[in-house]
């Protein structure tokens, strides 16, 4: 048998690439879902909350959030106060918090027990995460008019944009796998938006509060979720490893 012919310099660093290439492609099969919920519930929303957070510890206003607070005051002459009364009712005390507490159970029930963490972890930490921001930047409530429904602590960012957008982030990351996917994601795409345009339309937050909350819970609950299924698990695999 001849020996072989030794590589070139030109030929070898084309095998190396090569074979990088492998290893990539290889790695994003493997995480390539990780590696989209690591930039998209992430690290968007991080950045989005940073420049938020920001503008509102400087002491400076957004130019959009008076405008849109006004344009929401004008719709309570459309009779519009029970829907949004119902949307805010539900979008804490009254639907997510109770939501939260029977997915904790239910799957703790099912021994789905690393499921079940998840929930806990999430909506236990943004809740703690909410209280602690809104001491930190303590940033009055609007008094554009006087509400239906005041409120006495502070605006930012909002617990309720921030309790359905947990909720909603949760049960769409839970649901991914199986067949109630889309019908989750459509139920929240209309959820999350109208508890958050409920409390811009009482006048009890700013639309930016609404928007720091929406990221803040998004960062903590992919967070909680990568951390949780190991960045390559996935929610409904076998008992024993929801056991682990």
């Amino acid at each position: 048998m001849p020996p072989s012919r030794p590589e070139s310099p030109v030929e070898r660093p084309s095998k190396a690439l090569r074979e990088d290439a492998r290893v990539g492609a290889s790695f994003l099969r493997r995480h390539g879902w990780s590696l989209a919920l690591l930039f998209a519930g992430l690290l968007l929303p991080l950045w989005g909350f940073a420049e938020l957070a920001d503008e509102v510890r400087e002491g400076e206003g957004f130019p959009f959030d008076q405008p849109i607070l006004l344009a929401a005051s004008q719709m309570a002459n459309s009779g519009f106060d029970q829907l949004f009364l119902f949307f805010s009712a539900i979008g804490y005390q009254y639907g997510v918090v109770p939501a939260d507490i029977i997915l904790v159970l239910g799957l703790a029930l099912r021994r789905r027990y690393r499921e079940s963490v998840f929930v806990a972890a999430a909506t236990g930490g943004s809740g703690l995460l909410n209280i602690v921001a809104k001491q930190a930047f303590a940033r009055e409530r609007p008094s554009l008019w006087e509400s239906i429904a005041p409120e006495h602590n502070f605006s930012f960012p909002s617990g309720h944009a921030m309790g359905s957008m947990t909720l909603a982030a949760m049960l769409i990351l839970l649901a991914w796998p199986t067949r109630w996917r889309w019908p989750v994601v459509a139920a929240m795409a209309v959820f999350v938006p109208m508890v958050g345009l409920s409390r811009v339309y009482l006048g009890v937050h700013y639309p930016s509060d609404i928007l720091a909350g929406w990221a803040a819970a998004l960062v903590w609950t992919v967070g909680v979720y990568l951390l949780v299924f190991r960045w390559d698990g996935r929610p409904w695999r076998s008992a024993a490893r929801g056991r682990e």
